[in-house]
């Protein structure tokens, strides 16, 4: 346990850099998420066809893979960054975008058909419709799979520790590194750092859901 505490000031920068890395990848990706599933839902042809290669190719293929094209392949064409970071937060990004678009791709489905085509016979257009008709119902649905699919994002930070990002497991790494006596104990610490994150987000997952299923 002496190491854990000799290194807290490293746990606790690893911890804000994978906290920094895990709201803004966050925020990114919900964003282009709910873009993704309005394009799924699309009337226009060629929206749901880039939409559904984007999803399909980013959900079957590993976490790895989308961090060496941005750390790698990227750079190679010509799209240099200044920090890797930057780098970490495009493949995190991109990820779980491709599950929140299904996420909320779902929720929309979920919205009785109805309710879009009464819409539709008072003169709103499909961005209308989508906009103030289906998304706000749809997006109060899958709340909880959305807090899953962000605990996830979180976890998932752990890769940027591989390809040169300095957040909690890459602190951890270095730790190991430098304590090689005491290798579990740097591990069971940098465990202890990522249950302060997911933790907290799983018991809200349960109290919004308990709090839609009251709703319903």
């Amino acid at each position: 346990m002496e190491v854990i505490i000799e290194n807290l000031p490293l746990y606790w920068e690893g911890l804000l850099r994978t906290l920094f890395l895990s709201v803004v990848s966050g925020i990114i990706a919900l964003i282009l998420g709910t873009l993704l599933a309005a394009a799924r839902v699309s009337p226009v042809a060629a929206l749901r066809g880039f939409s559904t290669v984007y999803v399909e190719i980013l959900r079957n293929t590993p976490l790895t893979i989308a961090f060496f094209f941005a750390v790698v392949v990227l750079p190679r064409l010509g799209v240099t960054f200044q920090q890797f970071e930057v780098a970490a937060i495009i493949a995190l990004s991109a990820y779980t975008a491709a599950f929140i678009a299904e996420a909320v791709r779902s929720g929309v489905n979920s919205v009785p058909l109805g309710q879009a085509e009464a819409a539709r016979s008072i003169g709103m257009n499909f961005g209308q419709v989508l906009n103030l008709i289906i998304l706000p119902q749809a997006l109060r649905t899958v709340i909880p799979p959305l807090i899953n699919i962000l605990i996830a994002l979180v976890k998932n930070s752990s890769v940027a520790g591989a390809f040169f990002v300095l957040e909690l497991f890459g602190y951890g790494r270095q730790m190991a590194n430098a304590n090689g006596d005491q290798v579990m104990a740097v591990l069971l610490g940098v465990a202890f750092f990522y249950l302060l994150l997911t933790i907290p987000l799983g018991v809200l997952a349960s109290t919004v859901e308990r709090k839609v299923a009251i709703a319903r």
